[in-house]
């Protein structure tokens, strides 16, 4: 039996609308890689946010860097916050991400969930070609205003 070139590009397809769907679940690690989420979100005075938490992760490859991604949902509204390079050597670092007052209008005192994702980011030549995300955690957590 030979199989057409559709076909192998259409079994391709799936094998990997597969991998998409059936991801690992939050907190799951890809080669030692990780990160988390603190529970502690402020708002300060003029209105920015701080998220942060830790990483782990190894050398991205040779044509990549890694990132990590945060995100505010709260009441219906999401907030992304970060895109922040990383050092990866295998140590667990400090993560921070800041969001400026102006743009958190929807983030109020209260719960929200928040995520984080560290992200490998492939280059072809200075241009993204793709993002895998190879860490995740979600955590609820309780805003409070600074005073």
């Amino acid at each position: 039996m030979r199989i057409s070139g559709r076909r192998m590009a259409l079994a391709a397809l799936s094998a990997l609308a597969a991998t998409t769907v059936f991801t690992a679940p939050a907190g799951a690690t890809v080669f030692n890689q990780g990160i988390s989420v603190r529970p502690d979100v402020r708002i300060a005075g003029d209105g920015s946010i701080t998220l942060s938490g830790t990483y782990r992760c190894e050398q991205a490859s040779p044509m990549g860097a890694m990132q990590v991604k945060a995100a505010v949902l709260q009441e219906g509204h999401q907030l992304s916050i970060g895109g922040a390079q990383v050092v990866c050597d295998g140590t667990e670092r400090v993560w921070e991400a800041h969001a400026p007052g102006f743009a958190t209008r929807s983030v109020r005192p209260g719960r929200a969930t928040v995520s984080a994702e560290l992200q490998e980011i492939h280059l072809s030549g200075l241009m993204p070609s793709a993002v895998a995300t190879v860490a995740q955690d979600v955590r609820d957590v309780e805003v409070r205003a600074d005073r």
